[in-house]
């Protein structure tokens, strides 16, 4: 299922079932079956096609939004290995954790509101009539030690943008980590046909602007005094990327 394209059904129960299912995560058949009262038997129909079209999959006894992703790249950066893969419901707790305290002080606002969204929903993967995000980890030995988050609106005017987070744990920093994620992130947004990246970062955060610059981002725009942390103003950065 590719995240850019509409949602439709053709069957007002098979709708129901991808919505209860997309708004939980992750669920176990007979917990989804009773909650929407449906028969047995039409519940397991209408689940049979969404799975053959790619819309849910089955994964230790549960059903779930099918992740369209499956490619697992490995890496090594001198004593470093890691992998990046797109995120999975279970990976959530491991994400949400890590995109915290990479984030440290809370120098990455947009971030910080991503892990908040997240662990309230307890949801990784979103696609549905307002809004789709996805994720893709960096891991070492199973351990979630950076990210890359797209979000973007289903709205017909901004449906060629996307916004894009990303960060890496402080001790894994320098090994390449994070340039790996942006381009994996970078070129699924290519091959959906987004136009345009966007982030915004404080300005005191020069790190997180200086790599974007430096793998092809420009600032667009400098919002004066748009963020208060304690009681020092900070400008916001608007950067971009044209694909």
């Amino acid at each position: 299922m590719q995240l850019t394209e509409p949602l439709q059904f053709d069957h007002e129960d098979r709708k129901e079932i991808y919505e209860y299912i997309e708004s939980h995560g992750s669920v176990k058949p007979e917990d989804a079956r009773h909650a929407l009262q449906m028969d047995p038997r039409p519940f397991g129909h209408h689940v049979a096609i969404l799975k053959r079209d790619g819309v849910l999959e089955e994964h230790d006894g549960t059903i779930r939004v099918a992740y369209e992703d499956t490619v697992e790249e490995e890496f090594r950066a001198d004593d470093v290995e890691f992998t990046i893969r797109q995120a999975r419901q279970e990976d959530l707790t491991g994400l949400v954790g890590a995109i915290r305290e990479a984030i440290g002080g809370g120098g990455y606002v947009d971030a910080e509101t991503v892990a908040d969204v997240v662990d309230s929903e307890g949801v990784l993967l979103r696609h549905n009539e307002l809004e789709s995000r996805i994720f893709f980890v960096a891991c070492i030995d199973d351990e979630v030690v950076g990210w890359v988050h797209l979000k973007h609106p289903e709205s017909r005017k901004l449906g060629h943008t996307a916004e894009l987070t990303l960060g890496v744990l402080e001790r894994y920093r320098g090994n390449g980590i994070g340039s790996h994620l942006l381009e994996r992130g970078t070129e699924w947004a290519a091959s959906n046909d987004f136009e345009k990246l966007y982030n915004s970062i404080p300005a005191s955060n020069r790190d997180a602007i200086e790599f974007l610059e430096g793998h092809g981002w420009e600032v667009e725009a400098v919002r004066e005094n748009h963020y208060k942390f304690d009681e020092t103003y900070v400008d916001e950065t608007m950067m971009a990327m044209d694909l």
